[in-house]
């Protein structure tokens, strides 16, 4: 599927940033926990703020001849590689290191928002058939775990075969070998990064050539939206408020695990060597159960798969830190997660286009607003992730996490355990908890998407 293909760059970016980034920040780039805190949340937030801005700009785009998506996902792809490639260049200089990866992580979410709002919203421009729909989406959410697992690849292999830290735990002199280290770090970096920029430019051509907007599907005589109706829309409809508010929950639980968890395998587990092949497995295992999370929401449904599968992780994440550090136990635990992960990925995103369905059957005099809904859906969840990120990193600062040394105090790994566990288990019952609430059933469903093809 090619219009799945796209999804693969977004993803291996996002994994990428998502598991490696707080890390490098600490010890590759070697800055202050309250620095690397300020970039994670500035950025985070600065991208959740631009999403309902360039989704207002793309509902009001004209129709070209390549379509009114496809121009913002070209033309945003170049600026994107290159921002990309300089987050994980560390520059020579100490004064404005700060600066320098707040501006260029800033400016790749801005660009990533670019393709990210048109890319999610072409999934009501490629067919009018809710089917078929569901069909794109299923695809492209198993390209995107692909694109995690290649990122987690790409990544975590190249970095984690160059270690920071001495394999001697003995080592009287360990911060000093640590320093020595930063180096080969350095370039690692750089070297993957390089690799995902190539595959992030041919994913690219892959959809401008594979995929056509169908302009049959637009509705021409639509009634223009300013900013300020669209944020009314948004906050009127109650099943999109009780969907993002369930996933923003959730989705912040799983980010709060993903953002810790390298460094809760460094440091509370004692698996530094490992880290990136237990990364590995829990990507790879939530790509592979994603055909099976698409057969049984077809057989009962897509609410009843949300709750199954945030309810499954939940054991797991409570073995992990309650249990004393084992490898073999790590794996399993890993295998076991990552089906989680894998739905916790696709179901959001297949429910989306039901309750955009849902507000077209309540409202059809109003058109032209796909690009709010997915924008603000976006919005929500990623200033939310950046406070927890932000949260998360300050705390280690508070537990006495000490830059450039490979060991740490035991608050700090008290406090990754926190980070992993309890926390985001909280996060994702709320979530549950909201869920219940959540109208859009099979039944309702079905009935929507008659009501739209009879009038098409």
């Amino acid at each position: 599927n090619r219009y799945g293909c796209k999804r693969a760059p977004y993803q291996i970016t996002g994994c990428a940033l998502g598991f490696f980034l707080q890390i490098f920040l600490l010890e590759v780039a070697q800055l202050d926990p309250l620095d690397a805190s300020i970039i994670l949340f500035a950025g985070r937030a600065w991208d959740g703020i631009t999403d309902p801005i360039v989704g207002f700009l793309v509902s009001h785009s004209r129709w070209t001849r390549v379509g009114r998506m496809m121009p913002w996902i070209l033309c945003s792809t170049p600026f994107a590689v290159l921002t990309y490639f300089l987050i994980w260049y560390v520059p020579p200089f100490e004064e404005a290191k700060v600066v320098w990866f707040l501006v260029f992580y800033c400016l790749f979410q801005s660009m990533q928002t670019c393709f990210h709002v048109p890319y999610s919203a072409l999934t009501m421009f490629i067919s009018t058939k809710q089917e078929e729909r569901d069909s794109a989406t299923a695809y492209r959410m198993t390209v995107e775990l692909l694109g995690i697992l290649l990122g987690t690849a790409i990544q975590g292999q190249i970095v984690g075969s160059v270690s920071t830290c001495p394999v001697d735990d003995d080592n009287d002199d360990y911060k000093n070998s640590f320093s020595k280290l930063v180096c080969p770090q350095k370039k690692a970096h750089m070297i993957s990064s390089g690799v995902i920029c190539i595959i992030y430019i041919l994913c690219s051509v892959i959809l401008f050539l594979g995929v056509k907007e169908q302009k049959e599907c637009v509705q021409r005589k639509s009634k223009p939206l300013t900013f300020r109706q669209g944020l009314k829309l948004v906050v009127s409809h109650g099943p999109y408020v009780k969907l993002v508010s369930a996933f923003v929950c959730a989705t912040l639980g799983f980010l709060l695990m993903e953002g810790n968890f390298s460094l809760f395998l460094s440091y509370s587990l004692g698996q530094r060597k490992d880290f990136q092949n237990i990364l590995l497995v829990i990507m790879l295992s939530g790509t592979l159960t994603i055909p099976g999370w698409q057969w049984f929401l077809t057989r009962f449904g897509k609410k009843t798969a949300a709750f199954c599968s945030n309810l499954w992780v939940i054991p797991f994440i409570i073995l992990m830190v309650s249990v004393k550090s084992n490898l073999a136990l790590s794996y399993v635990v890993s295998v076991a997660a990552g089906m989680s992960v894998g739905a916790s990925y696709f179901l959001p995103w297949s429910m989306l286009p039901d309750v955009v369905d849902d507000f077209k059957v309540t409202n059809p005099n109003v058109h032209g607003h796909e690009a709010i809904f997915y924008s603000f859906f976006v919005f929500f969840t990623k200033f939310a992730s950046g406070l927890s990120l932000g949260i998360s990193t300050l705390c280690l600062k508070f537990a006495g996490y000490v830059t450039g040394s490979c060991l740490q105090p035991e608050s700090v790994s008290t406090t990754l355990k926190v980070l992993v566990s309890p926390f985001p288990i909280a996060l994702i019952i709320v979530g549950l908890l909201i869920l219940r609430m959540y109208p859009i059933d099979e039944k309702r469903r079905q009935s929507n998407s008659k009501v739209l093809q009879a009038r098409l």
